[in-house]
């Protein structure tokens, strides 16, 4: 999410998002049909919450959020014990954490939604459609929340309309926001049928990355000028979006038969935006990207092997 802040960010809010809108169209057209078709696919899972038949999708998904919360604290806590942390050591790890996610990506959210699409409407190029409509959604979701959320990366600076009136930390905290909702609504999705083959896999993939990624932003919060306590909690605290997107993507995924390989489409879509968008350009900024690349080879193929041993 690297797109820096324009003169926008000196306009009244209303009026630096319409500039935004203007200067981005496809953008802003592309977020609001994202966020209908989304509201849409939640009024129809609210319906199978209610009378009970997504209930334990509802459970394991929320458990799974949970997760990931608890290893994301964890990883925060290591902020503890680690005052410091080497560029290289930073990308690599981040690198490792891309890995995990492109390879959870594909296996465990594509290919199972074209079997899931395949099933539903008996034709393989069908089913493929019907994924590739959720990983456009996906994108779209991500683009315009990147065009017109106000947050900042560390070298970057600050993007989207009215950056510059915020706190240059908090601007870095929304950047992680939207970092860690994708990853949230695809453990929902990944349970909201009640597999474990395909949610379990999964899950345990994003918790594993969860762990360097705690720490990571422990680091980054401090160089923004946090102190270590408050950066431990604001980086604990940005594990709460997986929980909450969890929940989101169990209910977007429960309404109807088709909604589960859109949804699994839609969460493929959006980690596979922020890894190139945003993690894997900022591993590559400082000279390391042997040593990030590295790191995700070793993420994928750990992931494949969790799939296999797991799925």
């Amino acid at each position: 999410m690297n797109q820096p802040a324009s003169a926008t960010a000196t306009l009244p809010w209303r009026q630096a998002w319409l500039a935004q809108a203007r200067q981005h169209p496809w953008s802003a057209a592309g977020l609001i049909a994202a966020l209908l078709v989304i509201l849409w696919l939640l009024a129809h899972s609210l319906l199978a919450i209610a009378d009970g038949t997504a209930a334990r999708g509802l459970r394991e998904g929320l458990l799974a959020g949970l997760a990931g919360f608890a290893a994301t604290a964890l990883g925060a806590l290591g902020g503890l014990f680690l005052q410091k942390l080497s560029a290289r050591a930073e990308d690599s790890m981040l690198g490792f954490a891309a890995g995990m996610m492109l390879a959870a990506s594909s296996f465990s959210l594509i290919l199972p939604g074209i079997e899931a699409a395949e099933g539903i409407t008996g034709s393989g190029v069908l089913g493929a459609l019907v994924v590739l409509g959720g990983l456009a959604l996906g994108v779209a979701l991500m683009l315009g929340m990147d065009q017109f959320t106000p947050h900042e990366h560390e070298n970057v600076g600050p993007c989207g309309p009215g950056s510059e009136r915020i706190n240059r930390v908090w601007l870095f905290v929304m950047a992680i926001t939207l970092h860690n909702l994708p990853e949230g609504m695809a453990m929902g999705v990944s349970f909201s049928q009640g597999d474990l083959s395909v949610g379990l896999p999964l899950s345990s993939a994003i918790a594993i990355q969860d762990i360097p990624e705690g720490l990571a932003v422990v680091m980054a919060l401090r160089a923004a000028g946090m102190n270590t306590r408050n950066a431990i909690l604001m980086a604990m605290g940005s594990g709460l979006m997986e929980p909450l997107g969890a929940l989101l993507g169990v209910g977007l995924a429960s309404g109807f038969a088709l909604a589960y390989p859109i949804g699994l489409g839609l969460a493929a879509g959006a980690m596979i935006f922020v890894v190139s968008h945003e993690v894997i350009p900022e591993t590559h900024r400082n000279g390391h990207q042997t040593y990030a690349t590295l790191g995700l080879m070793a993420g994928f193929g750990l992931m494949m092997v969790l799939d296999t041993a797991l799925g």
